[in-house]
C-alpha cells in the first residue's frame, strides 16, 4: 500500500521556497530573471558554485509551469555540494517532489543521500525520510526501506505506516531481520518477531495467526498489533481454508517427460521438508484431456491443481472465462495476457530474465544497447522482449544481431558494438558462446563496455578455469545458483533442507528445474492467499515471485558478475550510506 507524502512534502517545499525569497542573499543568491531558458544560458557563464544555484531556480520555476520532466532532468545534474546548506535542503525537496510526481524512486533516493545533514525542521525531515522509505520500497531495497520508515513510525507512532513498514518486513529473510533486530528498540523488535512468525509460518495459516494471537498479546501497545497490517487482515479471513490436496497434472511420456519427472522431484522434495501435510496425486497429461484430468481431480478431492506444462494446453486453459479449480500453470500461454480466472502462470522464462536485464541496464545509467542473440526462434522471442522493454524505457538499440550458434562469436561480436558503439550490450547465449564474447569486445577496443546477460551463461557449478573469460559480465540467475551473490550464502537459502538434498543428488543440467518443482509446490499451497491478498510474494529457490495483474507469476532474479571466474554480488553504490560497491 503506497502512503502519500506529496502532500507533506509540497507544503515543506512552498515553505522552505517561501523562506527562500525572504533570505538575504548570502544564504540563497537569487537572480531575478524568471525565464528558465535564460538562467541556464546564465548558468553556462558562472563559475560552478553560481551555477548550480542558478540551475535550481531555472528547476524551480520550471517545475511550478508544470514542465515537471525537463525540471527533474536539471534538478538531477545538479551537483549539490556545490549548494549552501539552505539551498541545498530547497533542492533536495525540489527533487524528491519531482521524482514522486513523476514516479521515479531514484530521484528521490538522489535528493535524500544526506538527508541528516539537511538543515530541516523535524516535521519536513520526516517527511522526506518517508518518502525515501517508500522510494526503497520500489526499488526492490525492502532493508533500507524498512529502517527509513520505523525511524518514521518512531517518531510519530502512526499506525498509517503500518502496510508499508509491513510490505518491507515480510520482503526479509531470516538473516536480514536478525541484522535489523540486533540492538533494536522495542518498535522495531516488535516488527522484527512478527516478520519472523510470519517467515517460519510455512505458508501454514492456522499455525501463523495462533502465533499471532500470542504475539498481539505480548506487544499490545506496538502499531501493529493495535492495527494489523491490511495483507495479514486478509490472511486471517482465509483461516481453514488451507490447501491440503493438489494434483499435479504433468506428462509421463513425450518430449516434456524428463523436464516434468525434474519438477516432480522438487516437489516431492519439498513436499517432504515441509511436514508431508499436503496429499499430493499426480495424473499423466501425456494425452492431453484437460477436462478429464480435471474431472478426476476434483473426483479425488484436489483443492488446487498444478499444470500443465505444454504451452499450447496452458494457451488453451487462459482463453476459457474460468478454470474448474485454482491452477498453477508450469508454462505461460500464448497470448498477451491470461483470461481465466482462477489461472495463475509460471515458469522458468528467458524473456522474464531479458526484460529484467533492460530494467538493469536502464537503472544503471545506459541509453543505448547492442542485442546479441541465437537466429532461432528462442532468441527472436528473448530479444524482442529486451527490445520491447528496452524502448518502452526510452532507449535506443543501435545494433541487433542474430548469430549462428555454431560459428565463432568473433564477427556477430564485432556488428553488435560498432557503428555506433552502444552503451551496453545485451547477450543471450549458452557458455562455450557466451566465453567468447568479453575477449572479442577486448580485441575490438570494446573492454569496457557493460555486458548483461541471462542465466543460460552459467552452468551452475562454479568453474573459474573456464570462466575466466565472462570476467565483469553481468547476469541474472536463480538463488539456488549464486546463493553467495544471491543472499549472501548458501546458509540463508530459501528452503535449505530441500537445496542440500537436491544439490546433492541433481544433475547439474536439471537443478533449475528441481528448484521450479520446489516453488510450484509452495506457489500451489498458497493459491488461496495470492488469490487474496493483493502484492503477495514468495522468496523462492527460483527468485521472488509475485502474481502480476492478470495471475502470471513474475520472478525478481538477484544479480551477479564475473570476478575471476567465480559469480560475486551486484550491488548498488553510495545509496544506503555504506561502502557497498558494484
Amino acid at each position: 500500500m503506497r502512503i502519500p507524502t506529496r502532500g507533506l512534502l509540497a507544503t515543506a517545499l512552498c515553505a522552505m521556497l517561501l523562506a527562500g525569497c525572504a533570505a538575504p542573499t548570502g544564504i540563497v543568491d537569487r537572480v531575478t530573471d524568471d525565464d528558465p531558458s535564460r538562467l541556464l544560458e546564465q548558468a553556462g557563464q558562472q563559475e560552478p558554485a553560481q551555477a548550480a544555484r542558478t540551475r535550481l531556480e531555472a528547476a524551480d520555476i520550471l517545475a511550478r509551469q508544470g514542465e515537471h520532466t525537463q525540471a527533474l532532468e536539471i534538478a538531477a545534474d545538479i551537483d549539490d555540494s556545490l549548494l549552501p546548506p539552505e539551498t541545498r535542503a530547497r533542492w533536495a525537496l525540489l527533487l524528491a517532489e519531482l521524482g514522486e510526481t513523476l514516479g521515479d524512486p531514484w530521484a528521490v533516493i538522489q535528493a535524500t543521500q544526506e538527508l541528516d545533514a539537511l538543515p530541516l525542521a523535524p516535521d519536513r525531515a520526516l517527511a522526506l525520510r518517508e518518502q525515501l522509505g517508500m522510494a526503497l520500497l520500489e526499488v526492490d531495497e525492502p532493508a533500507a526501506a524498512a529502517e527509513a520508515l520505523l525511524r518514521v513510525q518512531a517518531s510519530r507512532d502512526d499506525e498509517a505506516l503500518n502496510d508499508p513498514i509491513w510490505t518491507a518486513m515480510s520482503r526479509l529473510d531470516g538473516q536480514a531481520l536478525a541484522d535489523l533486530g540486533r540492538d533494536a528498540d522495542a518498535l522495531t523488535r516488535g516488527w522484527v518477531e512478527l516478520a519472523e512468525l510470519y517467515r517460519t509460518s510455512g505458508g501454514d495459516i492456522e499455525r501463523l495467526f495462533e502465533r499471532l494471537d500470542a504475539w498481539r498479546e505480548r506487544n499490545s501497545r506496538h502499531p501493529a498489533a493495535r492495527r494489523l497490517p491490511a495483507d495479514l487482515v486478509a490472511l486471517g479471513e482465509l483461516r481453514g481454508l488451507e490447501v491440503r490436496h493438489i494434483a499435479v497434472m504433468l506428462p509421463e511420456s513425450g518430449p516434456l517427460a524428463r523436464p516434468a519427472d525434474a519438477i516432480i522431484e522438487g516437489m516431492r522434495i519439498q513436499h517432504r521438508a515441509a511436514g508431508g501435510s499436503v496429499q499430493l496425486s499426480f495424473l499423466d497429461a501425456s494425452h492431453g484431456d484437460l477436462e478429464a484430468l480435471y474431472r478426476e481431480a476434483q473426483s479425488r478431492g484436489a483443492q488446487v491443481m498444478v499444470g500443465p506444462l505444454d504451452k499450447d494446453q496452458v494457451t488453451r486453459l487462459e482463453q476459457q472465462e474460468r478454470v474448474p479449480l485454482p491452477t498453477l500453470a508450469l508454462n505461460y500461454g500464448h497470448g498477451e495476457r491470461n483470461g481465466a480466472r482462477g489461472l495463475f502462470q509460471y515458469g522458468l522464462s528467458a524473456e522474464n530474465e531479458a526484460r529484467q536485464a533492460a530494467v538493469r541496464a536502464w537503472r544503471d545509467g545506459h541509453r543505448s544497447a547492442g542485442v546479441l542473440v541465437p537466429d532461432n526462434d528462442w532468441g527472436r522471442r528473448v530479444g524482442e522482449a529486451f527490445w520491447d522493454e528496452w524502448q518502452a524505457r526510452g532507449g535506443e538499440v543501435t545494433n541487433a544481431v542474430r548469430y549462428n550458434p555454431n560459428a565463432p562469436a568473433t564477427e556477430s561480436t564485432r556488428r553488435a558494438v560498432s557503428n555506433p558503439r552502444p552503451d551496453a550490450l545485451f547477450l543471450l547465449a549458452l557458455p562455450d558462446y557466451a566465453r567468447q564474447v568479453p575477449p572479442t569486445l577486448d580485441y575490438f577496443g570494446a573492454s569496457r563496455l557493460p555486458v548483461y546477460a541471462t542465466s543460460h551463461l552459467f552452468e551452475g557449478q562454479v568453474n573459474p578455469q573456464l570462466d575466466h573469460d565472462l570476467n565483469d559480465v553481468q547476469f541474472l540467475d536463480i538463488p539456488w545458483q549464486i546463493p553467495d551473490a544471491a543472499v549472501g550464502g548458501v546458509e540463508v537459502l530459501p528452503f535449505l533442507d530441500s537445496y542440500r538434498a537436491l544439490r546433492e543428488e541433481s544433475d547439474p543440467t536439471l537443478f533449475r528445474l528441481h528448484a521450479m518443482g520446489v516453488d510450484a509446490f509452495e506457489l500451489a499451497r498458497r493459491l488461496p492467499q495470492l488469490q487474496a491478498v493483493s502484492g503477495m510474494e514468495l522468496r523462492g529457490a527460483t527468485g521472488t515471485l509475485r502474481p502480476g495483474s492478470d495471475g502470471r507469476i513474475e520472478r525478481e532474479l538477484p544479480w551477479a558478475r564475473f570476478v575471476n571466474g567465480v559469480p560475486q554480488p551486484v550491488l548498488i553504490p553510495g545509496i544506503f550510506g555504506d561502502e557497498r560497491a558494484r
